[in-house]
């Protein structure tokens, strides 16, 4: 059986090197929907000091967002390895399928922060899966947003639930 995981990051940057802010994830599957949750927010001082960067347009944006997105990630922060070493206890061993949205960002950014560390990620480079390849094919199938936008566990499983409800729709069971 595969494990599908759904990961969502806020960040402070848009390049491979910029720092994540908060790890969000579920596992999910067809008939079970959103089974398990991953939630983390990353001290961006940490991050700093083992040299990811950040982005002055990308702190501008985030001061434009909503309340309830900004509280989200100004909690205090874990260690930035700390929270990599229970991302990858929560993922598990078994096969996965890993989405994340964009087939440059969500994956790349925290397999950036794994190398950087000298850690193995949690995920093998062939399962990376893209949700928004995926929800850019399938157009005519929409879904709401629910939860509060920018917020990563929100997100996550937002897209997970969307992805979910494109397969039904369009009897693509076997990419899950």
């Amino acid at each position: 059986m595969i494990t599908n995981i759904m990961i969502d990051e806020e960040t402070v940057g848009t390049k491979p090197n910029s720092s994540i802010i908060a790890l969000g994830a579920c596992k999910f599957d067809l008939d079970l929907g959103i089974s398990e949750t991953f939630y983390e927010v990353i001290d961006i001082a940490d991050s700093l000091k083992n040299g990811f960067d950040v982005d002055g347009d990308t702190i501008k944006w985030w001061l434009t967002q909503s309340e309830s997105a900004r509280q989200a990630v100004a909690k205090q922060g874990k260690p930035v390895k700390e929270v990599l070493k229970s991302f990858k206890q929560w993922c598990g061993t078994d096969n996965k399928q890993v989405w994340g949205n964009g087939s440059d960002f969500d994956n790349v950014l925290l397999t950036n922060h794994y190398h950087k560390f000298n850690v193995v990620p949690p995920w093998k480079y062939w399962e990376n899966r893209c949700f928004r390849t995926m929800r850019g094919s399938f157009k005519e199938v929409q879904l709401d947003n629910v939860g509060t936008h920018h917020n990563a566990l929100d997100d996550a499983i937002w897209q997970a639930n969307y992805l979910i409800k494109l397969v039904e729709e369009n009897n693509l069971e076997n990419v899950l």
